[in-house]
């Protein structure tokens, strides 16, 4: 029962990690030339939108990997 749980928490995180891949990707194609230009007023919408997304990216990857330690963690001892 402990591991469809943490294989069903697995699934969600590599999904979650996606969505949040492809959504940076999408907001990194939308950013225009004036955008990347534009540096004298600190970081554009578009930066910042691109540094929220990695950093989701990276906690969903983390938390990923955490589970599929636990999951091997739990199933080393069988």
């Amino acid at each position: 029962m402990g591991n469809v749980l943490l294989v069903i928490l697995l699934i969600l995180a590599m999904g979650a990690t996606l969505y949040a891949l492809v959504r940076g990707i999408v907001t990194f194609l939308k950013t225009t030339e004036e955008e990347l230009k534009n540096g004298a007023n600190g970081p554009s919408q578009s930066s910042l939108k691109q540094n929220k997304m990695m950093m989701m990216r990276i906690t969903f990857q983390a938390a990923a990997v955490l589970i599929v330690a636990l999951i091997l963690l739990m199933n080393s001892g069988k």
